[in-house]
């Protein structure tokens, strides 16, 4: 297409062609092989060794939603990256986090970004935060020929839902399949001892600076049992990137927050290693 483009100095006939508002479906009509899950992996014995993320968690509050996640990639037994991003912003009022194969996961979120900014552009509205979860799904069951080599895609969706004036979680396995989550989520190799952490300290009246907290002392607690979850790094200034989605759009905590966050977290893990019990405060 862009060979065609340079030397006409025209748009390619598949851009002037009224189709789908999907742009998965434009890219599988006219260029099938750049989508992740149509690309042909070199025969191996095993399963490929790649960078992996975890962990990822999320939890709702009555003003929206908070999305967070820890900053290591891990290759086996080895930390491939210590401040990698897991968590991007789908859309004005949606975020993904990722889990599994760090690079292909990636790729996925940038394909569902366009995927989204495509329909928006096409149909002159936003998809429903349903609708967006939907699209996300499919994505991730057209990666199941890789996810069957070992390279797997399980990100974690969270959104305010405009229509229904709050935040949503929506949890995925590596078929695609979609379940919703109700209150709190986690994936990601921590995300069993990060789900025990949020369903103590969990409170429906959370206010929007407890949840942030919250979902810091989940990750602290995975990071606690789990080798592949890393805990806020001080001597090198590496927090989690904590998300909050509410009715004004999405918003990342600048580092100095997340620090702030952090740093009065490990104070306290002081006095009590293995964190609050029932509550924050």
């Amino acid at each position: 297409m862009e060979a065609n483009t340079r030397s006409t100095g025209r748009l390619p006939a598949a851009f002037l062609t009224p189709g789908s508002s999907s742009f998965m479906d434009f890219l599988s009509e006219h260029q099938p092989e750049i989508l992740p899950g149509n690309r042909q992996l070199p025969p191996t014995q095993g399963v490929i060794e790649a960078p992996h993320g975890t962990t990822i968690v999320a939890v709702t509050f009555p003003g929206g939603v908070v999305l967070a996640g820890d900053r290591r990639a891990t290759m086996g037994n080895v930390i491939a990256q210590r401040d990698i991003e897991k968590v991007f912003p789908a859309d004005e009022y949606s975020a993904v986090g990722i889990a599994g194969t760090a690079g292909l996961a990636v790729e996925m979120v940038k394909l569902f970004q366009l995927e989204l900014e495509h329909f928006e552009k096409v149909e002159g509205a936003q998809l429903s935060l349903e609708g967006k979860a939907n699209r996300l799904s499919t994505m991730i069951r057209s990666n199941l020929g890789m996810a069957m080599q070992g390279l797997a895609v399980v990100p974690l969706f969270a959104g305010y839902d405009v229509d229904r004036g709050r935040g949503r979680i929506f949890s995925y396995d590596v078929t695609g399949g979609r379940s919703e989550e109700q209150n709190y989520a986690a994936t990601g190799s921590g995300s069993i001892f990060a789900r025990g952490a949020m369903k103590k300290l969990f409170r429906e009246d959370l206010s929007e600076a407890e949840a942030t907290t919250l979902v810091v002392q989940a990750l602290y607690d995975a990071a606690d049992d789990d080798s592949a979850t890393g805990g806020p790094d001080v001597a090198r200034r590496i927090y989690p990137i904590i998300t909050v989605i509410t009715d004004d759009g999405f918003r990342r905590l600048t580092e100095t927050e997340a620090s702030e966050i952090a740093r009065s977290i490990l104070e306290r893990r002081l006095e009590q290693p293995d964190g609050p019990r029932a509550a924050l405060l």
